[in-house]
């Protein structure tokens, strides 16, 4: 009986001891090396005890700017390779098809149109640089109809065409200034929305008062990106607009 009852003791404080081992640990947790499954305790990340404190991520302008060079250097890819089959296909010696025509005069009213918002957004962009936010917003809104005013005289240009009875599939000429014109005014439309867009937060927030440093940032970061895409839209309607008005 006395050697059942000392086992029977032996075994609750070993019991007893491993209750006091995992209790122990189980305070320690909130400062793990960071490889447990909870949350990061007051020493790490990790461990199975309360939260980390990580900082809110901030705004970071650089990664708008490369995203907007990224997008624009596939654009201008697609816009070589076709001005590149463009010169082939009219140079080739059995091109008895070309059929290049005259410039419809409303091209050159779309040309003054963009060159004319390229100005008025880097008015803009210098307003904003002296804080006038009332002519930021205004000169914001003129490049806005400008770019409305590009996209019309296009369209009207194309009706020029019809007249003629030049259709996208009359002669490979037709097709390619049907194809480079329409996929530029595409993109322009994007421009447009972007503009469209950062009008719409001039506004608001000129109407809400003083910004903070970090809204003042973001503002000042869209605009150049805005900017950034609509002067290489404008740059490269000009070599468009040359390419179709010199090789036919």
């Amino acid at each position: 009986m006395a050697v059942t009852v000392t086992g029977d003791s032996e075994a609750v404080a070993q019991r007893e001891t491993a209750l006091g081992v995992t209790s122990a640990r189980g305070k320690r947790g909130g400062r793990g090396n960071g490889r447990g499954p909870g949350g990061g305790g007051p020493n790490g990340p990790g461990g199975p005890g309360g939260g980390g404190n990580e900082e809110p991520r901030r705004f970071s302008p650089d990664r708008y700017r490369i995203g907007v060079l990224v997008g624009l250097a596939s654009i201008l890819m697609m816009f070589t390779a076709l001005a590149s089959a463009y010169v082939v296909r009219s140079g080739l010696p059995t091109s008895t098809d070309w059929r290049g025509g005259d410039m419809p005069s409303f091209v050159y009213l779309s040309t003054g149109l963009l060159l004319l918002s390229s100005l008025t957004f880097a008015r803009a962009k210098s307003a904003l640089r002296h804080k006038e936010p009332a002519a930021y917003g205004l000169w914001l809104g003129v490049t806005l109809l400008l770019g409305l005013g590009f996209l019309a005289s296009q369209i009207l240009a194309w009706r020029e065409l019809v007249g003629r009875g030049l259709y996208l599939a009359t002669n490979p000429h037709s097709s390619f200034f049907y194809v480079l014109t329409g996929l530029h005014a595409l993109h322009l439309l994007g421009g447009i929305l972007a503009l469209a867009l950062l009008y719409a937060y001039a506004r608001r927030a000129g109407s809400s008062g003083g910004d903070s440093d970090e809204a003042d940032l973001k503002r000042r970061t869209l605009t150049d990106v805005v900017g950034i895409y609509w002067h290489f839209m404008d740059g490269l309607w000009v070599f468009l607009f040359l390419l179709l008005l010199l090789w036919r």
